[in-house]
């Protein structure tokens, strides 16, 4: 049975709370991709949090660029040996891949990646991917993991990518704001005024919000791919998606072409 490749992208909404890594969450995300890693998928992890990683460390302004990237260094060995240690629980090893936009922008260096990704993944590794913040010159950032891990579903050869976020969904408006506020379960396209709204994020050390999620989402549409918008709060949803295939909640973006029940089988 071929096994299917996800790219699971979590962001510091997820992983932080109160300028420190939030440990039972990202501990219930280690278990639940344990558990995806045994039931027949490939997971690649977009992972932020380097950071906010670095500032529980040492409290620097990150507003100042040189600041920002001195954290990204600090606080990427911490983020990555909290999760080789919540991993080696279930006997999993973990690597580092630091990219940027211009490991995109040329085909050698996408397919040296992509190669990597492939050793990796055939030798049950968990790739654990981030941008590469330290070196990287501004025009060469993506500046969001959320579009990073846009890039690496499609060029990694993935079958969805994965979003897990401080929301259980994408929804008609607002649901912080609307009591009456409806989930979308499924849409085939994304309405493009919603791409042109300003980037919102919810905490100190996020960098996009909603808008950069559904750029991501509409990225992949065009290149007929699907995402999976979900809780990175409350795994039950996903758990349902991928391991118990009942769409519960969550958003799925779908291109026309194809049925929602194919990602359930």
């Amino acid at each position: 049975m071929k096994k299917r490749r996800l790219v699971l992208k979590v962001g510091s909404a997820v992983l932080t709370e109160q300028n420190r890594i939030a440990k039972e969450r990202m501990r219930n995300l280690v278990d639940f991709i344990a558990t995806l890693m045994q039931q027949n998928y490939e997971i690649i992890l977009v992972s932020s949090g380097a950071v906010a990683a670095g500032y529980t460390n040492i409290k620097l302004d990150k507003k100042e660029v040189s600041n920002k990237q001195a954290l990204a260094s600090i606080g990427q060995p911490f983020l990555l040996s909290n999760y080789a240690r919540k991993f080696s629980n279930h006997s999993i090893l973990v690597s580092q891949v630091l990219l940027t936009a211009d490991d995109f922008d040329s085909r050698k260096r996408t397919n040296h990646a992509k190669n990597a990704i492939d050793a990796l993944l055939k030798n049950s590794v968990l790739p654990i991917v981030n941008e590469n913040d330290v070196t990287a010159t501004e025009e060469l950032l993506f500046g969001d993991n959320d579009q990073l891990s846009a890039y690496c579903a499609f060029y990694f050869d993935a079958d969805m990518l994965v979003i897990l976020t401080d929301i259980d969904g994408y929804y008609d408006k607002n649901p912080k704001e609307s009591s009456d506020a409806k989930i979308y379960k499924y849409l085939n396209e994304i309405d493009k005024n919603e791409l042109k709204q300003s980037h919102s994020p919810n905490t100190d050390f996020a960098t996009g919000g909603i808008v950069t999620k559904l750029k991501s989402a509409d990225f992949l549409l065009q290149k007929n791919m699907a995402t999976f918008l979900s809780s990175g709060f409350d795994l039950t949803y996903a758990k349902d998606f991928f391991i118990n295939k009942h769409h519960t909640k969550g958003t799925l973006f779908i291109p026309s072409h194809q049925k929602p029940q194919e990602y359930l089988s």
